[in-house]
């Protein structure tokens, strides 16, 4: 994951379209239903590029308001976190981990669970703040510090985690799931976005 403070302005974010895939960011996405893993990577730069506004506005705007084009990110972010990162977490959690443990017990699944709940902990912390700053038009100096470590910390736990899901569990899945059972997860990602 980059460093957040290496851009001088906020990377332009698409308006979110509807497809039969749900809500997609920008161009035709590169995985369908029938590539379940690169669904689930795909996602992953997702996850890197609406953390990486919130990060980038928490570390920008400090003892200011939020102009537009800032809390027009942070709003877009905060609702992808809201609406995909619990179908992303549901598709590991409940499609992709119990088939990897049923072929080989894969001992990195617990830690990247325990990820989970960790991320929903910082998520809810960061939401709360970012809607206070967007209520109150300011943070105090302390939440300001609060939000800057969270977002911190969040974008420290998903560079980890995206990279064992990527360097191990998702090339271990991809050789020892079957056909059959890709597909079946396939569905249940659908199943999720319908």
């Amino acid at each position: 994951m980059r460093d957040v403070s290496d851009s001088a302005a906020l990377p332009d974010i698409q308006t979110p379209k509807r497809t039969g895939m749900g809500i997609q960011i920008g161009a035709k996405p590169d995985s369908g239903f029938d590539d379940p893993i690169g669904m689930l990577k795909d996602c992953h730069r997702r996850i890197e590029q609406f953390l990486r506004m919130l990060c980038l506005v928490a570390e920008r705007a400090a003892g200011r308001g939020l102009n537009e084009e800032e809390a027009s990110a942070v709003k877009a972010s905060l609702h992808y976190f809201c609406t995909g990162g619990p179908r992303h977490t549901a598709d590991e959690e409940q499609s992709l981990f119990p088939r990897m443990r049923a072929e080989s017990g894969a001992d990195d699944l617990v830690r990247l669970e325990d990820d989970h709940q960790t991320a929903d902990t910082l998520h809810a912390k960061v939401e709360a703040l970012y809607n206070m700053w967007l209520s109150d038009g300011a943070l105090k100096p302390a939440d300001q510090q609060a939000l800057l470590h969270a977002t911190g910390k969040l974008a420290e736990l998903y560079a980890a985690h995206i990279d064992v899901e990527e360097s191990v569990v998702f090339p271990h899945a991809a050789k020892t799931l079957s056909p059959a059972a890709l597909a079946a997860m396939g569905e249940e990602f659908r199943a999720r976005r319908s």
